[in-house]
């Protein structure tokens, strides 16, 4: 629907810094939550007026950890966005949290208050591998949490985890994944360590650190692919699998360039034709909100080619995939080039076409970010064709192209 609005509440405090993390997440300030808190309310306050032609269907409480932020705040803060925004009947609203931080008793509320996806990071079933990047749990208490969740009654639960990690093997890897499935979620969320710069992580690597090779990740991806499939989640983005009818709304709306509003420090927002992102300072963040400084960080207009060009990008990390006359209709530019890639991507078991779509293999996935560049260099090319012929026929670059038949 094209009214459908995403809203997303950014609450930067964790229990501790996990080595290989590179959001922004701050340890060891728990006393600047209040600060924070009121911060948050009013901003949230403050923006809510200028979404009211749109309804919010996915609300997402990340982080950080957002449990280890606490309850209370955390219901205060989806009173206010129950109060200020308008939401649908249906409104999908998740919650990301760690094992440690959270029970049965806290889960009910936060059920009642209208929480009913729960997303924890689980990362590994094996302690060794968790204690090696300092997560601050154990499996037994992501095992635990999943069944304060079921008591809570909480609608939908999904365990992220890592293949790559510092002493993984791929033994350890299958058993991770097994030891998720055992815990029955409807959403898998499984990630490609990334050594991410100016993290504890990159600096263990810098120091000598052998950690599993590209090809080790790759193989483990592609078997947790063929394993997820044979206990029925099917994969619709690279790194996430889902029961039927349990994608995660909020995240689709990324992949499939839907509207969506962030709000806290260093959240992100494209809504009303503009991308544009938040101080990523707690204290920069709430002295701006106050009205004593600098809140935004970026903002641009993201014209109709650049969206063309995010098109390929985005939608191409999902199963969904693209299709010719969507393209040819939203962007007015040639997908003939694009198409001809695409059928070479085909032999050689990259992509491949569902009905009119063409999207990824499991195998095009693991390259996606180098597949992805040469269609958009292909599209590069196309727009600047496209920019000499509006010259030589005397108008100027950069507009629409006309509709057929107008």
């Amino acid at each position: 629907m094209e009214n459908t609005l995403g809203l997303y509440l950014h609450i930067p405090f964790c229990r501790s810094k996990c080595d290989y993390c590179d959001f922004y997440s701050l340890a060891g300030q728990d006393d600047r939550m209040d600060d924070y808190q009121q911060a948050l309310l009013r901003h949230i306050a403050e923006t809510a007026p200028r979404t009211r032609k749109q309804v919010v269907n996915s609300v997402y409480i990340g982080g950080g950890t957002p449990t280890w932020y606490g309850e209370k705040r955390l219901l205060e803060l989806l009173s206010a966005v129950k109060k200020r925004f308008v939401l649908s009947k249906d409104v999908e609203i998740t919650l990301e949290g760690n094992p440690d931080s959270v029970d049965e008793k806290m889960l009910r509320r936060l059920r009642r208050a209208g929480v009913n996806r729960l997303s924890m990071g689980m990362q590994s079933a094996c302690d060794k591998e968790l204690a090696a990047v300092h997560r601050p749990h154990t499996y037994r208490q992501t095992a635990d949490a999943v069944k304060a969740a079921r008591a809570a009654r909480i609608k939908s639960i999904n365990l992220d985890l890592i293949y790559g990690l510092p002493g993984q093997t791929d033994e350890s890897w299958h058993t991770s994944v097994e030891a998720a499935l055992s815990l029955e979620p409807e959403h898998l969320s499984c990630y490609g360590l990334t050594v991410e710069e100016d993290t504890a992580l990159a600096r263990r690597v810098a120091q000598g650190e052998q950690l599993p090779s590209d090809d080790e990740q790759a193989e483990r991806y592609l078997w947790t692919v063929e394993r997820l499939a044979r206990a029925g989640f099917e994969q619709y983005e690279v790194s996430n699998f889902s029961k039927t009818g349990c994608q995660s709304r909020h995240n689709l709306k990324y992949w499939m360039g839907r509207p969506y509003v962030g709000l806290g420090a260093a959240a992100h927002s494209d809504f009303g034709g503009c991308r544009y992102s938040f101080v990523r300072d707690l204290d920069t963040y709430i002295r701006g909100v106050m009205g004593d400084g600098k809140l935004l960080d970026e903002m641009d207009e993201i014209p109709r080619r650049e969206r063309g060009s995010e098109y390929l990008m985005l939608r191409l990390r999902t199963t969904h995939g693209i299709e010719e006359w969507e393209y040819r209709r939203e962007y007015y530019m040639n997908f003939d080039p694009i198409s001809a890639k695409l059928a070479e991507y085909e032999q050689r078991g990259w992509a491949a076409q569902t009905g009119r779509r063409w999207h990824f293999t499991p195998k095009g996935f693991l390259l996606s970010n180098r597949l992805i560049g040469e269609l958009m260099e292909l599209q590069e090319v196309e727009t600047l064709a496209d920019t000499l012929e509006l010259i030589r026929g005397g108008r100027l670059p950069g507009k629409d192209r006309p509709q057929k038949g107008g």
